[in-house]
């Protein structure tokens, strides 16, 4: 009796050794299988740049001075036709179901000379640390140049090896019968600022004649290619002559200033935002500083501004000296960028009153710093509307009400604590849609640009066959120039 107990012991012994030897070998089995076993040193993802000269330092190293490109004037190009492109859309219809809605966007990348291109980027590389010019109004040359670099970003995005991208909404394409739309790689803000006034013009009639003597420029006028013009003064002296294009701006200006009639409307071009002039706050940094943020209502900038932006010093004569309420007046130097920083940083509410145009970078510093914007600019477009509800993130308010004595601040001093909380949350979140990197993050401003843009394309393509089929004699090819603006005639009501 106690030999067979003996036996029973020894099998249930050995029965748990294997069960335990099974369960081990199943658990390193689905250990294996597990992506938290992944060791992080395996991953050689690209080190990710926000800051413009960081990111372009790395860019051109990485870029002979005279890079060996592909010249688009080749045999190849100039074959481009009618019968191509209608084989090349027919195949499209008949196996993308979506298509032409379909991301992600196909577009071809124009390999244009190295003088509009590279060189005016080692321009402005090799000026940057050494040369202190200033505008007119006091600011610096190289910091306006990075305000609106959005040039630099979306091409070197664009033309990066596409094991580096991170972008599922577009993709280059090296055929031009394949792309929905094409982008032309001139910085022309960097040749505005940094050329001489006579050289800067001439090179612009080049630019105009090389991007109008291409083969699909002709086909389409120009209706499907990227136009990047994001400073209000860039290739001002010619773009007349590429009105047809999409431009790719910071506002609409409804003054006349910077823009004619009929050359910029929002069923064409596409607003984009400045590049922040301060550094990026990111959740860790305003979980500390919100709690302590004293101050009501914080503006640094310019006093006194031309045209629309008249308000501005109105604004700044009835607000100077309120209890809450800091005005200063400043530029966007390094000296400048630290004290708008710290401004921003301490309040509550950041005022962005219209300037020379009815937008500035100052709202992008604002959001980027998580201080409530409060936009007194009644024409402003803003960037990504189709996608972004801005209510969530700033107020409105017209000209009339805040010209009103005494009336802003008792606005602002009205909403409720609970309601302030919530729009510094939403700040949170949305600033990522704004912080420019490289290489371009998926829902930051790039990606946006090409989400925004694809809703674009049926009309661009109904416009571009309507121009090549009407006789002599039909009516004028339609425009649809939405006008008047962003009129804000009301205050949101506060919840």
């Amino acid at each position: 009796m106690a030999g067979k107990q003996q036996i029973s012991r020894s099998k249930s012994r050995i029965i748990l050794v294997a069960l335990s030897l099974i369960g081990f070998s199943l658990l390193i089995f689905l250990s294996s299988l597990s992506p938290l076993r992944t060791p992080t040193t395996n991953l050689h993802l690209p080190t990710s740049h926000t800051s413009f000269v960081s990111s372009l330092e790395q860019f051109l190293t990485k870029t002979p001075s005279s890079p060996s490109l592909p010249d688009d004037t080749s045999t190849d190009v100039n074959k481009l036709d009618d019968a191509t492109v209608f084989n090349s859309e027919t195949y499209r219809l008949n196996s993308d179901p979506y298509y032409p809605l379909s991301l992600p966007l196909r577009v071809y990348v124009y390999n244009m000379p190295s003088k509009f291109t590279y060189d005016l980027l080692w321009l402005f590389r090799n000026t940057y640390r050494d040369t202190s010019n200033l505008t007119s109004n006091g600011s610096p040359v190289h910091r306006l140049i990075e305000q609106h670099s959005i040039d630099y970003w979306l091409w070197a995005d664009l033309i990066a090896p596409e094991s580096e991208r991170l972008l599922k909404t577009v993709v280059r394409v090296h055929r031009q019968e394949d792309a929905d739309l094409f982008y032309i790689p001139f910085f022309t803000t960097i040749s505005f600022f940094l050329l001489e006034k006579q050289q800067c013009k001439a090179l612009y009639r080049e630019a105009l004649k090389w991007i109008t003597d291409q083969p699909a420029w002709k086909r389409s006028g120009g209706r499907d290619h990227i136009m990047p013009v994001h400073h209000p003064w860039s290739f001002k002296s010619v773009r007349r002559y590429v009105k047809k294009a999409i431009w790719l701006l910071p506002d609409m200006d409804s003054t006349g200033n910077w823009y004619k009639p009929g050359q910029v409307y929002l069923e064409k071009d596409l607003i984009l935002p400045y590049v922040a002039n301060v550094d990026f706050c990111d959740a860790r940094c305003l979980s500390e500083i919100n709690p302590k943020r004293s101050t009501l209502l914080f503006f640094r900038g310019r006093l006194k501004r031309n045209a629309g932006g008249k308000i501005r010093s109105k604004l700044v004569d009835q607000l100077s000296g309120s209890d809450g309420v800091i005005i200063e007046e400043g530029t966007s130097g390094e000296g400048g960028k630290e004290a708008a920083q710290n401004g921003m940083r301490k309040s509550i509410f950041c005022l962005n009153p219209a300037g020379d145009t009815p937008s500035s970078a100052r709202l992008f510093d604002a959001i980027v710093s998580g201080c409530i914007p409060v936009i007194v600019s009644d024409e402003l477009e803003l960037p990504f509307e189709g996608i972004l509800d801005y209510r969530k993130i700033a107020l409105f308010v017209s000209s009339n009400d805040a010209l009103k004595s005494g009336w802003l601040l008792k606005y602002l001093r009205d909403i409720r604590p609970a309601h302030i909380k919530d729009m510094q949350q939403n700040l949170a979140k949305y600033s990522r849609h704004f912080l420019f990197s490289s290489p371009a993050q998926p829902l930051g401003p790039e990606d946006l640009v090409w989400k925004m843009m694809a809703g674009k394309v049926v009309n661009i393509k109904l416009h571009t066959r309507r121009s090549q089929r009407v006789v002599e004699g039909s009516r004028n090819v339609c425009t649809c120039d939405c006008r008047p603006g962003n009129i804000t005639n009301t205050v949101p009501t506060i919840s």
